[in-house]
Protein backbone atom coordinates (compact mmCIF):
# COMPACT_ATOMS: atom_id res chain seq x y z
CA UNK A 1 0.00 0.00 0.00
CA UNK A 2 1.27 3.42 -0.97
CA UNK A 3 1.90 6.19 1.83
CA UNK A 4 -1.05 8.19 0.29
CA UNK A 5 -3.17 5.28 0.00
CA UNK A 6 -2.48 4.11 3.65
CA UNK A 7 -3.21 7.72 4.68
CA UNK A 8 -6.25 8.27 2.79
CA UNK A 9 -7.48 4.48 4.23
CA UNK A 10 -6.40 6.35 7.94
CA UNK A 11 -8.15 9.46 7.36
CA UNK A 12 -11.20 7.09 6.30
CA UNK A 13 -11.12 4.83 9.20
CA UNK A 14 -11.20 7.84 11.14
CA UNK A 15 -14.10 9.26 9.87
CA UNK A 16 -16.46 6.08 9.81
CA UNK A 17 -14.92 5.60 13.51
CA UNK A 18 -16.13 9.83 14.57
CA UNK A 19 -19.40 9.01 12.67
CA UNK A 20 -20.16 5.85 14.32
CA UNK A 21 -19.89 8.13 17.62
CA UNK A 22 -22.30 10.36 16.19
CA UNK A 23 -20.87 13.18 14.41
CA UNK A 24 -22.65 14.73 11.72
CA UNK A 25 -19.81 17.07 10.74
CA UNK A 26 -17.81 13.35 10.15
CA UNK A 27 -20.76 11.49 8.26
CA UNK A 28 -20.86 14.75 5.65
CA UNK A 29 -17.00 14.66 5.15
CA UNK A 30 -17.39 10.45 4.81
CA UNK A 31 -20.19 11.06 1.69
CA UNK A 32 -17.91 13.90 0.12
CA UNK A 33 -15.35 11.65 0.05
CA UNK A 34 -16.79 8.82 -0.94
CA UNK A 35 -19.36 10.42 -3.04
CA UNK A 36 -17.59 8.78 -6.34
CA UNK A 37 -17.92 4.81 -5.56
CA UNK A 38 -21.47 5.50 -4.35
CA UNK A 39 -22.58 7.28 -7.47
CA UNK A 40 -21.08 4.65 -9.64
CA UNK A 41 -22.64 1.99 -7.75
CA UNK A 42 -25.87 3.89 -8.48
CA UNK A 43 -24.97 4.24 -12.45
CA UNK A 44 -24.18 0.74 -12.55
CA UNK A 45 -27.44 -0.17 -11.43
CA UNK A 46 -29.60 2.30 -13.04
CA UNK A 47 -27.70 1.04 -16.55
CA UNK A 48 -29.97 0.13 -19.25
CA UNK A 49 -33.48 0.22 -17.03
CA UNK A 50 -35.99 1.74 -18.97
CA UNK A 51 -38.91 1.79 -16.61
CA UNK A 52 -37.21 3.11 -13.57
CA UNK A 53 -38.14 6.83 -12.41
CA UNK A 54 -34.84 7.35 -10.43
CA UNK A 55 -31.95 8.53 -11.79
CA UNK A 56 -28.53 7.91 -10.41
CA UNK A 57 -28.25 11.28 -8.15
CA UNK A 58 -31.64 10.98 -7.13
CA UNK A 59 -30.49 6.96 -5.58
CA UNK A 60 -27.50 8.52 -4.27
CA UNK A 61 -29.54 11.20 -2.43
CA UNK A 62 -31.64 8.41 -1.37
CA UNK A 63 -28.86 6.48 -0.04
CA UNK A 64 -27.35 9.58 1.74
CA UNK A 65 -30.87 9.66 3.69
CA UNK A 66 -30.56 5.98 4.77
CA UNK A 67 -27.00 5.89 5.27
CA UNK A 68 -27.61 8.59 7.60
CA UNK A 69 -29.78 6.10 9.99
CA UNK A 70 -27.19 3.81 10.50
CA UNK A 71 -24.68 6.51 12.20
CA UNK A 72 -24.45 4.64 15.75
CA UNK A 73 -22.89 1.07 13.09
CA UNK A 74 -19.52 0.36 14.19
CA UNK A 75 -17.89 0.75 10.77
CA UNK A 76 -14.83 -1.37 10.11
CA UNK A 77 -13.51 0.06 6.96
CA UNK A 78 -14.11 1.81 3.34
CA UNK A 79 -15.26 -1.97 2.00
CA UNK A 80 -17.61 -1.74 4.91
CA UNK A 81 -19.42 1.23 4.03
CA UNK A 82 -19.69 0.60 0.45
CA UNK A 83 -20.89 -2.88 1.15
CA UNK A 84 -24.02 -1.24 2.98
CA UNK A 85 -24.00 1.18 0.65
CA UNK A 86 -24.67 -1.44 -2.19
CA UNK A 87 -27.14 -3.10 0.31
CA UNK A 88 -29.40 0.32 0.47
CA UNK A 89 -29.19 0.71 -3.15
CA UNK A 90 -30.60 -2.38 -3.13
CA UNK A 91 -33.42 -2.11 -1.09
CA UNK A 92 -33.73 1.62 -2.42
CA UNK A 93 -34.77 0.34 -5.54
CA UNK A 94 -37.03 -2.60 -4.38
CA UNK A 95 -39.29 0.00 -2.55
CA UNK A 96 -39.47 1.79 -5.82
CA UNK A 97 -39.79 -1.27 -7.80
CA UNK A 98 -42.79 -2.10 -4.91
CA UNK A 99 -44.04 1.49 -5.37
CA UNK A 100 -44.06 1.03 -9.28
CA UNK A 101 -45.82 -1.88 -8.82
CA UNK A 102 -48.71 -0.62 -6.43
CA UNK A 103 -49.46 2.61 -8.29
CA UNK A 104 -52.48 2.22 -10.68
CA UNK A 105 -51.94 4.97 -13.24
CA UNK A 106 -48.34 3.39 -14.34
CA UNK A 107 -49.92 0.28 -16.22
CA UNK A 108 -48.45 -1.86 -13.64
CA UNK A 109 -45.08 -1.65 -15.42
CA UNK A 110 -42.12 -3.21 -12.99
CA UNK A 111 -38.63 -2.15 -12.26
CA UNK A 112 -36.27 -3.85 -14.16
CA UNK A 113 -32.70 -4.57 -13.73
CA UNK A 114 -30.83 -5.65 -16.44
CA UNK A 115 -27.33 -7.24 -15.84
CA UNK A 116 -25.37 -8.42 -18.53
CA UNK A 117 -23.58 -11.16 -15.84
CA UNK A 118 -26.53 -13.23 -15.32
CA UNK A 119 -26.27 -14.51 -19.12
CA UNK A 120 -28.11 -12.08 -21.69
CA UNK A 121 -26.98 -8.74 -22.12
CA UNK A 122 -30.44 -7.42 -23.11
CA UNK A 123 -32.47 -9.34 -20.55
CA UNK A 124 -34.59 -7.20 -17.77
CA UNK A 125 -35.29 -8.86 -15.09
CA UNK A 126 -38.14 -7.51 -12.39
CA UNK A 127 -36.42 -6.20 -9.50
CA UNK A 128 -38.91 -7.83 -6.42
CA UNK A 129 -38.47 -11.04 -8.23
CA UNK A 130 -35.06 -11.47 -8.00
CA UNK A 131 -35.36 -9.67 -4.57
CA UNK A 132 -37.83 -12.58 -4.01
CA UNK A 133 -34.94 -15.23 -5.15
CA UNK A 134 -32.50 -14.11 -3.46
CA UNK A 135 -34.14 -14.12 -0.34
CA UNK A 136 -34.43 -17.69 -1.26
CA UNK A 137 -30.64 -18.43 -2.49
CA UNK A 138 -29.83 -16.86 1.30
CA UNK A 139 -31.21 -19.59 2.85
CA UNK A 140 -29.15 -22.55 1.42
CA UNK A 141 -26.36 -20.51 -0.11
CA UNK A 142 -25.84 -17.11 1.80
CA UNK A 143 -22.06 -16.42 1.02
CA UNK A 144 -23.58 -16.71 -2.96
CA UNK A 145 -26.57 -14.77 -2.08
CA UNK A 146 -24.01 -11.89 -0.26
CA UNK A 147 -22.03 -12.24 -3.43
CA UNK A 148 -24.68 -11.97 -6.38
CA UNK A 149 -26.30 -9.12 -4.37
CA UNK A 150 -23.10 -6.54 -4.03
CA UNK A 151 -22.60 -7.61 -8.08
CA UNK A 152 -25.99 -7.30 -9.14
CA UNK A 153 -27.48 -4.57 -7.18
CA UNK A 154 -24.09 -3.35 -5.89
CA UNK A 155 -22.26 -3.27 -9.32
CA UNK A 156 -19.09 -4.53 -7.18
CA UNK A 157 -16.52 -5.85 -9.09
CA UNK A 158 -15.19 -9.87 -7.68
CA UNK A 159 -12.44 -7.73 -6.51
CA UNK A 160 -14.37 -5.42 -4.98
CA UNK A 161 -16.97 -8.06 -3.46
CA UNK A 162 -13.77 -10.20 -2.18
CA UNK A 163 -12.39 -7.21 -0.37
CA UNK A 164 -15.47 -5.99 1.18
CA UNK A 165 -16.33 -9.65 2.10
CA UNK A 166 -12.81 -10.89 3.04
CA UNK A 167 -12.58 -13.30 0.91
CA UNK A 168 -10.10 -14.79 -2.02
CA UNK A 169 -11.15 -13.93 -5.56
CA UNK A 170 -11.09 -16.91 -6.52
CA UNK A 171 -13.82 -18.03 -3.73
CA UNK A 172 -15.89 -15.25 -4.41
CA UNK A 173 -15.64 -16.01 -8.35
CA UNK A 174 -16.60 -19.21 -7.61
CA UNK A 175 -19.53 -18.58 -5.22
CA UNK A 176 -20.57 -15.68 -8.14
CA UNK A 177 -20.75 -18.35 -10.75
CA UNK A 178 -22.64 -20.67 -8.52
CA UNK A 179 -25.10 -17.91 -6.93
CA UNK A 180 -25.66 -15.97 -10.84
CA UNK A 181 -26.51 -19.55 -12.62
CA UNK A 182 -28.54 -20.49 -10.22
CA UNK A 183 -30.27 -17.17 -10.40
CA UNK A 184 -30.79 -16.79 -13.97
CA UNK A 185 -31.96 -20.82 -14.18
CA UNK A 186 -34.72 -19.27 -11.53
CA UNK A 187 -35.43 -16.06 -14.07
CA UNK A 188 -35.71 -18.31 -17.08
CA UNK A 189 -38.13 -20.70 -15.33
CA UNK A 190 -40.24 -17.48 -13.97
CA UNK A 191 -40.64 -15.91 -17.52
Amino acid sequence: MTDSAESDSLGLAALLERWSKGEKEAYDQLLTHLYGDIHAIAVRQLHREHYLTIRPTALVHEVYLRLSGLRQMQWQDRAHFLSMAARVTRQALVDEARRRRSEKRDGGRAVTLSDTNLGASEAAYDALDVENLLSKLQQFDAMAADIVSLRVFGGLSIEEAAEVLKLSTATVNRRWVTGKTWLARQLTREA
